[in-house]
């Protein structure tokens, strides 16, 4: 098993690290989520727009985020973020 905090050696590794999330009333999947979130939260961002634009720019260093739907993203991340925190 690999440790959550580790960058996946390849593809294979990153995509059995998906995790399933609504954006824009679509079920999408995101690749290392729960490291990003994780990331983010060690950040200890202030404000909601801070911790959306972290959020999503560390999306799509994995990920491909069309940029038409980039809002979308903003809001279903923060909505994961806050569950993670227990929120």
């Amino acid at each position: 098993m690999v440790a959550v905090d580790e960058k996946p050696c390849c593809a294979a590794e990153a995509l059995r690290r998906i995790r399933k999330v609504d954006v824009g009333g679509i079920v999408v999947g995101i690749s290392m989520l729960d490291h990003i979130l994780a990331e983010v939260k060690a950040m200890d961002l202030s404000s909601e727009r801070e911790i959306e634009r972290e959020l999503l720019k560390r999306v799509k260093i994995y990920n491909y985020v069309p940029a038409s739907a980039e809002e979308k993203y903003r809001i279903g991340l923060l909505r994961e973020y806050q569950k993670f925190r227990g929120e």
